[in-house]
């Protein structure tokens, strides 16, 4: 084993937290509670979930980008009985500027990544995310450096769990299946994509979901990965 292949979202870059942090900071700028009378935990579960399924929807192929950029937050605010296109886009177009000003990463990724890297691993990500932010996120938190490659599903125009994705970027890697490993939090997107395409994977199961299936790697914790590397 050479090559480490890491999603970045919600395994290395907590996106969960600084989207809440982002989402939170636009909110009180635009003084959502005192117009409206939505308390922001309340949005922010519903914007969570409303979003969480347009990702999936992603994923799958059914809808694109530019489809989840018009709908996160006009869904979220229809949800609360409030039509406005002009305060949706608002959100949308500060959100994906904003949220860089937020780089907090999973608890345990720095000390991961300098382990792997004293144990002369090359890694490299395979991301979902947008390509104008992805590799932002990377220099923004300070972990750039570590990774000799980014793939983000922009570059080839298909998201995991599609295996061209994860064919381009071993090619990009020069790295072979036999020398890689997959680390990621989605279920679909990183195990199955990767088992799929002949690759290992080590699922990092944020919501504890504890999959049952025979010798799958699985941790809870990303310092747990070094029983494994």
């Amino acid at each position: 084993m050479r090559h480490i292949f890491f999603d970045l979202d919600n395994t290395l870059w907590d996106h969960r937290k600084n989207a809440y942090l982002t989402i939170k900071e636009l909110f009180n700028q635009q003084k959502i509670t005192e117009k409206y009378g939505i308390d922001f935990e309340s949005f922010h579960q519903v914007y969570h979930d409303i979003n969480e399924r347009l990702w999936e929807q992603i994923r799958d192929g059914e809808i694109d980008k530019d489809y989840l950029r018009k709908h996160r937050f006009y869904d979220s605010f229809l949800s609360f009985g409030i039509d406005d296109a002009q305060l949706s886009d608002y959100f949308e177009h500060h959100f994906l500027d904003e949220i860089l000003n937020y780089n907090e990463l999973v608890d345990g990724a720095i000390d991961l990544l300098d382990y792997l890297r004293n144990k002369g691993y090359i890694m490299h990500i395979i991301s979902n995310g947008f390509q104008e932010v992805t590799e932002r996120k990377c220099i923004l938190s300070g972990i750039s450096d570590y990774f000799e490659t980014i793939t983000s599903a922009d570059s080839i125009g298909l998201r995991k769990p599609r295996p061209e994705i994860f064919d381009y970027s071993l090619n990009l890697a020069k790295a072979g299946k036999e020398e890689s490993i997959m680390i990621g939090d989605d279920w679909i997107a990183d195990v199955k994509g990767a088992q799929n395409f002949g690759m290992d994977v080590i699922f990092f199961d944020v919501y504890q979901d504890n999959p049952q299936e025979a010798g799958l790697k699985v941790v809870r914790h990303l310092s747990e990965i070094k029983n494994y590397l």
